[in-house]
């Protein structure tokens, strides 16, 4: 017998080989059997004269009857070949084969009665070649197999050209917000160059031009920067000796002041109340902080509208803590108290000092009369 390496595939029997005393066997393909065979022995008996447990797979199966075809066949030329011992391992081998089938068909049953749409495909599927797709001879299923990796490659290809497309519309949605950045660039600076030209048209109209002492010659060029563009540096001179200030300018300046009000404000309230306090003072003292938060919590959003339209990063401001401006406040009246304490002893000190030094003029006045 020269048995194959592919056993799942397909096994070539020489009958030349067998001697005439044996009864032919069959090699089994995949789990198809022969249909006149009847089993005489049982499926434990056979499982142990195979030297194997139930619950085995097909390979453990094959390569354990390998192994024994090899030490009893009486043309293996082994020590202990025996044709009796050989012909139990062969009929071992098909009752372990047919039990293993019937176990595979039953849960096969019960898959299809699970799922009953699942695809249905021929047991022995996983034996064959060309990833198990196809069926029929295998010329034909060679055919079915080609068909399959034209099908495949043709939805990779459309696969990677979706994602081509994908990525192109990406880098394009990225080039029209880059597009709609630089067109509302251009725009403001348009704006603002109208705004400059209006009014210089509007200071020619009321005559402002007429009198200058440099009518009619090219505007100096700034050399204090020579990174600055010179039509820029001019355009903002003559803005801001037209009295125009950006908006983000003018809400700083507010922030500040606000700032510095509120902080004068909170600090006049605590020294108006004095100390001790009381608890009707501790009470207006609640009252006040508590509408000094609400002045801090508009001051902050207003910082959060400045910080929006400040063009420099540098130039944003932080929020404001309330707490911390109470604290800041109550330290501020500590230390006014203090100087207050510290000004009343040096002027009682020169109020004695001047007591005394007159008291002692007055005595001398006095002995001086006697």
């Amino acid at each position: 017998v020269m048995l194959t390496n592919n056993i799942g595939h397909h096994f070539m029997v020489r009958q030349a080989m067998i001697p005439r005393n044996l009864k032919p066997f069959s090699y089994i393909c995949g789990n198809r059997m022969l249909s006149g065979y009847k089993p005489k022995s049982n499926v434990k008996d056979s499982y142990k004269i195979l030297e194997l447990e139930e619950g085995c797979s097909l390979d453990d199966i094959r390569n354990s009857y390998r192994s024994l075809a090899k030490k009893y066949h009486p043309d293996s030329g082994s020590a202990i070949a025996d044709s009796e011992a050989f012909m139990k391992v062969e009929e071992a081998y098909r009752v372990v084969l047919s039990d293993v089938a019937t176990k595979k068909k039953s849960n096969e049953n019960n898959e299809e009665e699970e799922d009953p749409f699942k695809s249905k495909a021929p047991q022995h599927r996983h034996y064959l070649s060309f990833e198990g797709v196809g069926f029929g001879t295998p010329s034909q299923r060679e055919k079915q197999y080609m068909q399959f990796r034209v099908d495949r490659a043709t939805e990779q290809v459309l696969e990677y050209r979706k994602q081509r497309l994908e990525s192109q519309y990406a880098v394009t949605d990225v080039m029209k917000a880059k597009d709609v950045k630089q067109s509302k660039k251009v725009k403001i600076t348009q704006a603002v160059e109208r705004l400059v030209e209006d009014l210089i048209q509007e200071s020619m109209a009321k005559g402002d031009f007429d009198n200058l002492s440099g009518k009619g010659k090219p505007l100096q060029k700034f050399s204090d920067c020579p990174h600055i563009d010179p039509m820029t540096h001019n355009l903002n001179r003559i803005l801001i000796d037209n009295g125009y200030q950006p908006e983000w300018i003018l809400m700083q300046k507010e922030i500040r002041e606000t700032i510095e009000r509120l902080r004068k404000n909170i600090v006049a309230s605590r020294s108006k109340l004095g100390g001790p306090m009381t608890q009707y003072r501790q009470k207006q003292w609640n009252r006040i902080c508590e509408q000094f938060i609400e002045d801090i919590k508009k001051l902050n959003k207003r910082i959060d509208n400045f910080n929006l339209v400040v063009p420099i990063l540098s130039r944003q401001m932080v929020h404001f803590s309330a707490d911390k401006e109470i604290v800041r406040a109550q330290k501020t009246y500590e230390a006014l108290m203090e100087n207050r304490g510290a000004s009343n002893s040096d002027t009682k000190e020169n109020a004695e000092e001047n007591v005394k030094s007159f008291g002692w003029k007055s005595s001398l006045f006095k002995w001086l009369n006697l």
